[in-house]
């Protein structure tokens, strides 16, 4: 009897003692307030890249967070995805330590938190009932403000990217200055006053251009230029041909002081009008040879990448070398390519190669392995003939590419010297002077660097990426719209590497949405069940309409039967009535065990996850007082 009473006093103490441990417990874990993030995405896990930049913060920030609440005022996928924007919203406010502030509103019509929402920039999408939808958020430091307008759900990927960035402007609004170098008339070109005369127009400036100087400062740098201004940030290449050594080292000593370098170049430039022959143009090409080079990369000029997997059309049909990218050539974990479906290449080439050390390489975007490298001139001709002659090579080819590292000098003896002018022999030979050039330039970077190389220019002028429209209003005003994403890439590019560096290190997040796979492989078996079914009664629709039609045959030859069903007809429509009621009593039962499989299988889950633990511990907890008991026992 003592021993009885002893063992409940000791089980009543255990029990009152872990409840006080867990009480104890979870005091501490909340004052501690730490995350632990256990998802195989790291969603609820902010990038290094967001925790830097938090971290300069130094002037509190207000985030204003407009969402329209109401149980049945947002669909319900809208709603999932407001509540993910919310946590990680509470993940800024955590690791910011108390420098951002979560103002969350709800804009009902004629509200003040309505006018707010439009005084900062967030836009209402309008719905059937006629009320707007919010989904925005306005970011603000001081004077400076950055709205992003409505937060769709296609962007989920770059979510984390956009609140960075924005908390990023607001710090540093002011703008900051690209360089565009370029044997291209980037900037426009005017005629000359003979072809006025003749009623030719002048080249505007590209649309690239006009977008950018939008949000940056754009300086122009001229293709022969010995050194790259200081003020300038990032510099823009496009289609370096001809480039001279000289230049080649101003760019080399650009990015070795730390200066972002985003550069077009192509194996076949069809719409570089600049070189004549027989009074045609030539098409042209360009690279970075000794950059490249000493970069531990390659771009043949003589090759240009063809894809049947990606064949895009022109005026004279297909062409293999015309490539019309979709998602699956993006690189999905990279930022600037995260959300991208629709690029356009024209006659682009591949970079190839063994990133030197210190640096890596990261294409951004790929051929598909259905791809070869064929010779520029063959590129141009017709594709038929190309795509009967096509051999795969297996290779998947990176058509654009990331370097981020430590960058080396292409240079280790500074400055090249110019070339040597032809010498006179009239003249008396001169004693050269040998000493060495005192200028030697840096070295290598003293910090990380990034640079993007991207294997086509065309990709990027009027003709491709953008379609002009008639202006419904007149007044000769020129209107375009993106053709493709061509644009969108470009400037995505260089918004990037002109923000702060640490953007560069926010990663593209994964989405939370997970597919109930077995649930729709039951779906895909039973959709197909139902395909059999379907075509089984449109043969037998099928079959009875041609017996209907030979009867119909026959009855035309009798005067005023035509349009009179015989008993044989009415039998073969009675019959057919039949048989599609049996088919689609057939697909409601198939409907209802395909609905009872669901069913069946999503309560199991259920109730595997409501029970699973509680029972694992019952059953661990049992066990173990019996183990207990039985060592007693044997004392």
């Amino acid at each position: 009897m003592k021993r009885g009473l002893e063992t409940y006093v000791y089980s009543i103490v255990g029990i009152v003692a872990m409840i006080g441990i867990l009480i104890a417990i979870n005091l501490i874990g909340g004052r501690v307030k730490q995350r632990v993030d256990l998802t195989e995405e790291r969603a609820y896990t902010l990038s290094p890249g967001t925790r830097k930049i938090l971290e300069k913060i130094d002037t509190p920030i207000q985030v204003r967070f407009y969402c329209t609440r109401g149980e049945n005022e947002m669909p319900v996928a809208l709603k999932t995805y407001a509540q993910r924007i919310e946590d990680l919203l509470g993940e800024y406010r955590q690791a910011s330590k108390g420098q951002i502030e979560i103002q969350k509103l709800d804009p009902v019509p004629d509200s003040d938190a309505e006018d707010s929402a439009r005084l900062d920039g967030i836009e209402g999408q309008m719905r059937l009932g006629g009320e707007p939808l919010y989904l925005g958020v306005s970011v603000t430091m001081l004077d400076h403000k950055e709205a992003l307008p409505f937060l769709s759900p296609d962007r989920e990927r770059l979510l984390e990217y956009d609140l960075s960035r924005a908390i990023s402007r607001v710090m540093t609004p002011e703008k900051p200055i690209v360089g565009v170098m370029s044997s291209l008339p980037v900037q426009g070109q005017q005629m000359n006053p003979m072809m006025a005369r003749m009623g030719q127009r002048g080249q505007q400036p590209w649309v690239l251009l006009n977008e950018l100087q939008r949000d940056f400062k754009v300086q122009e740098v001229e293709l022969s230029a010995a050194t790259i201004p200081d003020e300038v940030k990032l510099l823009l290449l496009i289609h370096p041909k001809g480039i001279t050594d000289a230049t080649e080292y101003a760019l080399d000593q650009f990015v070795l002081r730390g200066g972002k370098l985003i550069a077009f170049l192509d194996p076949l430039s069809v719409l570089d009008q600049s070189g004549q022959q027989m009074g045609m143009p030539m098409p042209s090409s360009s690279t970075l040879e000794k950059l490249l080079k000493a970069w531990g990369l390659t771009f043949d000029t003589g090759k240009v990448v063809a894809d049947l997997d990606y064949v895009g059309r022109t005026r004279q049909g297909r062409a293999p070398t015309v490539l019309a990218l979709t998602e699956k050539a993006m690189n999905k974990d990279d930022i600037l390519t995260a959300n991208m479906d629709n690029l356009f290449f024209v006659f682009g080439g591949a970079f190839t190669g063994t990133p030197a050390e210190g640096l890596k390489m990261s294409p951004i975007i790929k051929s598909s392995k259905n791809s070869q490298l064929v010779d520029p001139m063959m590129a141009q001709f017709t594709g038929e003939k190309m795509i009967q002659d096509f051999q795969k090579s297996g290779t998947e080819y990176p058509l654009a590419v990331r370097l981020s590292g430590k960058f080396k000098t292409a240079f280790p003896e500074g400055l090249p010297k110019p070339p040597e002018p032809p010498a006179d022999p009239a003249k008396p030979a001169e004693k050269k002077d040998e000493k060495k050039p005192e200028n030697t330039g840096l070295k290598e970077s003293a910090e990380e660097n990034v640079v993007i190389l991207v294997g086509d220019c065309d990709m990027i002028q009027d003709q491709i990426a953008v379609q002009e429209m008639q202006n419904p209003f007149g007044g000769g005003q020129r209107m375009v719209m993106p053709a493709n994403g061509n644009l969108a890439f470009a400037q995505g590019a260089v918004e990037q590497l002109t923000g702060d560096s640490n953007l560069i290190a926010v990663r593209s997040r994964a989405s939370r949405e997970r597919p109930f796979t077995v649930v729709k492989e039951m779906q895909a078996k039973a959709e197909e069940k139902f395909q059999s079914s379907i075509k089984g009664m449109e043969a037998g629709l099928a079959e009875t309409q041609r017996k209907l039609n030979e009867l119909q045959q026959t009855k035309q030859a009798e005067a005023g039967q035509r349009f009179i069903l015989s008993p044989e007809q009415q039998k073969e429509i009675e019959n057919f009535r039949k048989k599609e009621t049996e088919v689609k009593q057939q697909l409601k039962i198939e409907r209802k065990k395909l609905r009872a499989g669901i069913d069946t299988l999503e309560n199991r889950v259920k109730w595997l996850n409501i029970a699973a633990m509680p029972l694992l511990v019952t059953v661990a907890g049992v066990g173990l007082a019996m183990v207990r008991r039985g060592r007693r026992a044997a004392r």
